[in-house]
């Protein structure tokens, strides 16, 4: 018998959401990792979250683990748009309801042992565990055009490499990007006394709400009938991609679209006054950067150069499995893989048997709401029941049987 049931890899929103519904089943779960560390640790102070309040619940957005049951319970005060630390504090709560004795220790390295895994801990000990579930989120996938790629992490960074945006006082950076990350790390910049610029690549910088459909919807309350409660996708596709079971099954050749048109860079409409004396200079990409006496010259596909003392990219994530450093490259090549994605079935497990990813990397198989924190209601359901189907047809009691 392995020393765990099932080993979750990760202690994030779909970490703990996972491991909170795979429990209320008597599924016995063990999380590792620090709770809510990429959001604490690499989410920049001042940042505000874009989704709306139903999409911001984790696990559930109705129930014990809802934000309404949290500020009844901790007496916390927000609203939208809800602010990073009041996120990251309800999320610790979450945890210490769900999964009070999370392992800190990180997974260095897991292997298939039979017919299970071996999982290596960052201590020098390791655990056997029947079914792996990956939830390390999107830190490992950060990416940075390969134009700028190649010069020091001083001149040249990801949105995501920053705690403090406010470092970069009195001097000059271009912002790389269109989406929420870039503008709101422009914003806090500008707002910290950094002369910006951002740059983005598309002709215009999409707005996110406020338009005049979405407001007559407002006034009617009638906006739930186009808009799914999990916030992805403009109106109408909202509904149909908030049913993320109906997802899986809708052909590539259509559902592919539909998803770039849902988490196109864009940005929050609350965004745009303060971002009113920023420069944004739109339909222009970087072709080629150099050192310049300790500062980087880029160079855009107009002709026109740019000097700064750092680039910071909002150039967003590519999901390529080979970049988690504790999958070896052996298992790897085991999983069926689409553009960087693991292929998954149901219960979101690959074609490695009793390894599932969840988040991000999920978003291939079963829609984009798996990017974002509500796609946590559907995959705890949906691990859960699969797992416990499993369960029950090889006839594996749960801990209150084995108990009796």
């Amino acid at each position: 018998m392995p020393d765990l049931e099932v080993a979750i890899l990760g202690a994030g929103p779909y970490g703990l959401a996972v491991a909170s519904h795979l429990r209320n089943a008597g599924v016995e779960a063990h999380v590792f990792g620090r709770p809510m560390s990429f959001w604490q640790e690499n989410m920049p102070v001042g940042m505000l979250l874009r989704s709306n309040w139903s999409a911001t619940n984790i696990s559930d957005r109705r129930g014990e683990l809802s934000l309404e049951e949290y500020q009844a319970d901790s007496g916390a005060s927000f609203t939208t748009p809800v602010p990073l630390d009041d996120f990251v504090q309800y999320g610790l709560w979450v945890q210490r309801k769900a999964v009070p004795d999370v392992d800190t220790r990180f997974v260095k390295r897991i292997e298939q042992n039979g017919d299970g895994f071996h999982v290596a801990l960052e201590d020098g000990q390791s655990m056997t565990a029947g079914r792996v579930v990956v939830a390390a989120g999107i830190k490992s996938f950060a990416w940075i055009p390969e134009v700028l790629r190649e010069l020091s992490p001083s001149l040249v960074s990801h949105a995501s490499a920053h705690r403090d945006l406010g470092t970069f006082a009195g001097k000059r950076v271009l912002v790389v990007g269109g989406g929420q990350s870039a503008l709101e790390s422009a914003a806090l910049m500008h707002e910290s006394g950094v002369d910006v610029e951002v740059l983005v690549r598309a002709e215009q910088v999409v707005w996110l709400r406020g338009g005049t459909i979405h407001k007559k919807l407002r006034r009617v309350n009638a906006v739930p009938l186009f808009y799914g409660p999990t916030d992805v996708g403009p109106l109408g596709m909202s509904r149909l991609l908030s049913e993320v079971g109906l997802c899986r099954h809708i052909p590539k050749a259509l559902m592919d679209p539909m998803a770039r048109r849902a988490i196109r860079p864009a940005g929050s409409k609350w965004l745009v006054d303060r971002l009113a004396d920023v420069p944004i200079t739109t339909g222009r990409s970087v072709v080629s950067a150099e050192e310049a006496d300790g500062r980087v010259r880029v160079e855009l596909d107009d002709g026109t150069e740019r000097v700064a003392d750092h680039v910071l990219c909002g150039t967003g994530y590519r999901i390529d499995l080979t970049r988690h450093e504790f999958l070896p490259a052996e298992l790897v090549q085991k999983v069926d893989r689409a553009n960087g994605y693991p292929r998954l079935g149901k219960g979101l497990e690959s074609s490695v048997p009793g390894l599932h990813f969840v988040g991000a990397p999920a978003a291939f198989s079963w829609g984009p709401v798996m990017r974002f924190v509500s796609g946590t209601w559907f995959t705890g359901q949906e691990l859960t029941k699969a797992v416990g189907s499993r369960r029950r047809a090889a006839g594996s009691k749960t801990p209150a049987q084995k108990a009796a």
